[in-house]
């Protein structure tokens, strides 16, 4: 199974990236997990450049969430809400339907984030049958480095409530995929 990770951060010493990679660690067996850098190339979305118009920087974006079997996204929260990034490249998905049905979780890397968490929540309902609001995985490591960040996720007692969330969601995958 390939999952595609997003960050919503991008920040080189990112907390939510550093989650992602610390996952991709204790990912179980046949699982490998993917984190997508390119969020920061991609344009400001516009509908004029859909098509045969489409950046380059798009199309790989969208090439790489079509090949994965599931997405997890870590973001942060940025005054409130959603970091412009990580709605761009949500917008350059919405009338395409590489995101339709395709299995989506969360992951958090702070104790706090709600109304941004609120947010994504809304838009990944809207854009695909298969967001999985319920598995969602919360790891408070706000302002830890990456290698903090990699210890505590990989340090057996945190690992296997990763490694849980990450089967929950690979079954949740699973169970979709007859239907896409």
């Amino acid at each position: 199974m390939h999952i595609l990770a997003l960050s919503g951060s991008t920040r080189r010493a990112s907390t939510n990236t550093a989650l992602l990679n610390a996952l991709s660690a204790v990912a179980p067996e046949g699982m490998k997990i993917t984190i997508c850098d390119g969020l920061g190339q991609l344009p400001i979305f516009s509908p004029d450049l859909e098509g045969p118009d489409r950046p380059k920087a798009v199309s790989d974006f969208i090439a790489q969430i079509k090949a994965a079997d599931g997405v997890i996204i870590a973001s942060p929260e940025y005054v409130r809400a959603l970091p412009g990034g990580l709605k761009n490249a949500l917008d350059w998905l919405v009338s395409g339907e590489e995101l339709i049905g395709k299995p989506i979780a969360l992951a958090h890397a702070s104790h706090r984030g709600e109304d941004m968490l609120t947010d994504l929540r809304r838009v990944l309902s809207t854009l695909s049958t298969g967001f999985a609001a319920d598995i969602f995985l919360r790891v408070p490591v706000m302002k830890s480095s990456p290698e903090d960040i990699h210890a505590l996720v990989t340090h057996p007692d945190t690992a296997q409530d990763a490694r849980a969330f990450l089967i929950r969601f690979s079954e949740w995958a699973h169970s979709l995929a007859p239907s896409r």
